[in-house]
């Protein structure tokens, strides 16, 4: 066995296991003896998976000798996000609202994941019902920020992307509703796919706003994404071979400039010089239209996640953490008129920006415009966990009004992230830009 493992990406892994230099079983035992002797394990995961993930890196490593893998990563072992639908295991989305939710049936993306021969380590922890990008949990845990132990790690995916990057897993699927992918991807120097919303199948994973939810993984390279995307869906992976970045044109959105702290930007300014030198044309301009979306997040994102989420609450409101409920429940105060008035006019603003930006092969800006906050601040000072949350999700949120698939890779400069916008369904093209950046940004 080999801690080297622990750290290699989820297509080196699965390249060493068809070269025949490792061992599905002994691989998954390696990631179960890390997990278990880990100090953060309990704030990472929320329940192992240890016999199911045994049995099926048994049958990874039979497939393996016999010659018969079912694909390159067959074998490597990931985590899940607890509020994708496990059978016969509990999938409590964070929450003590519920507590002791255990389902029949495997998420539909899961199932693909099985079908691909991936092994399934076990449930990581999240923010309570997914409505936070801070990661912030008092119910259940909170997982510290890989650069930071005494930080949050980005929400809602919090768990998932720490157990990738303390090593506890090869790599992890997550949700991004306003940037929950993306955030913890960016804090903890990963690379986070935010996919289009419809394009990867939601069916048994816990909703909190369905017209923005979306599924995508979070991993250590372009490269595990585009395999990842593939496996979530039972496609093709994008072909990334060739990708360069002479003659790509990008736009920085100086919206999400605007207020930015120092080392987000001086992050994201680094590696805009780092692009600009391997060929990229860059283009620097503020979309109005931007701005006007952002302004209706709280009767778009809230409206929908009350409605899902009221009776239950409502009937249990005291088992919250106080910030997530009052968040929940600012979705009340808007009608059915206003809800309707919003999305129609989002509509219109997406027709807008998609044909304001068509000239360009991503829309850039910094993944978060600030840095991990403080866990103990976060929990004892109001108005700094109101102004952070707000603050950690302003560009994510962007991606998820406007339709867009959205990437974001490491900068180099711990704890900041770099994120390419696209079109809606253009995420094999997006994959091969991403490609080319991080070439030139590693």
């Amino acid at each position: 066995m080999s801690k080297q493992w622990l750290t290699m990406s989820m297509g080196d892994l699965g390249r060493g296991i068809g070269a025949g230099d490792i061992d599905p079983l002994d691989l998954t035992r390696t990631f179960l003896e890390a997990i278990g002797a880990h100090g953060f394990r309990d704030r990472i995961y929320a329940r192992l998976t240890e016999g199911r993930a045994l049995a099926e890196a048994e049958a990874a490593s039979k497939r393996a000798a016999a010659g018969h893998r079912l694909g390159l990563l067959d074998g490597v072992p990931i985590s899940w996000k607890d509020l994708f639908d496990t059978a016969g295991v509990a999938t409590e989305a964070g929450s003590a609202l519920l507590k002791g939710r255990v389902p029949d049936d495997d998420a539909e993306v899961l199932k693909n994941a099985t079908r691909q021969g991936l092994v399934c380590l076990g449930k990581t922890h999240m923010s309570e019902l997914a409505f936070s990008g801070l990661g912030l949990n008092p119910v259940t845990a909170t997982s510290p920020c890989v650069n930071n132990h005494d930080a949050v790690s980005g929400g809602s995916s919090s768990g998932g992307a720490t157990s990738v990057a303390f090593g506890l897993a090869a790599g992890a699927v997550g949700s991004d509703t306003g940037g929950s992918v993306r955030i913890p991807a960016a804090w903890n120097d990963l690379v986070g796919l935010k996919t289009t919303e419809g394009r990867v199948s939601s069916r048994g994973v816990v909703p909190l706003a369905a017209r923005f939810d979306t599924v995508g993984p979070l991993c250590r390279t372009v490269e595990d994404a585009a395999l990842m995307l593939a496996v979530l869906e039972g496609g093709k992976a994008a072909d990334l071979k060739g990708a360069g970045l002479k003659g790509t044109r990008l736009l920085v959105l100086e919206n999400g400039l605007e207020g930015a702290r120092g080392e987000p930007v001086a992050g994201f300014e680094s590696a805009i010089g780092r692009l600009m030198d391997g060929g990229a044309l860059v283009r620097r301009a503020k979309l109005p239209m931007v701005d006007d979306a952002l302004a209706m997040s709280g009767v778009l994102f809230t409206t929908e996640a009350y409605a899902t989420w009221q009776d239950r609450i409502e009937a249990q409101p005291d088992l919250m953490f106080s910030e997530i409920l009052e968040r929940f429940r600012a979705g009340g105060q808007f009608s059915g008129v206003e809800y309707v008035q919003a999305w129609q006019r989002l509509d219109q603003i997406r027709l807008d920006y998609h044909r304001a930006v068509a000239g360009y092969d991503a829309v850039v800006m910094p993944t978060s415009p600030i840095m991990p906050p403080n866990i103990d601040r976060l929990i004892s000072d109001h108005d700094y966990y109101v102004e952070e949350n707000l603050w950690t999700l302003r560009n994510t949120r962007i991606g998820n009004l406007m339709g867009s698939c959205s990437l974001s890779l490491p900068t180099g400069l711990p704890s900041t992230g770099i994120m390419l916008m696209g079109a809606p369904m253009v995420e094999e093209r997006l994959l091969r830009l991403g490609a080319a950046v991080e070439t030139v940004l590693a």
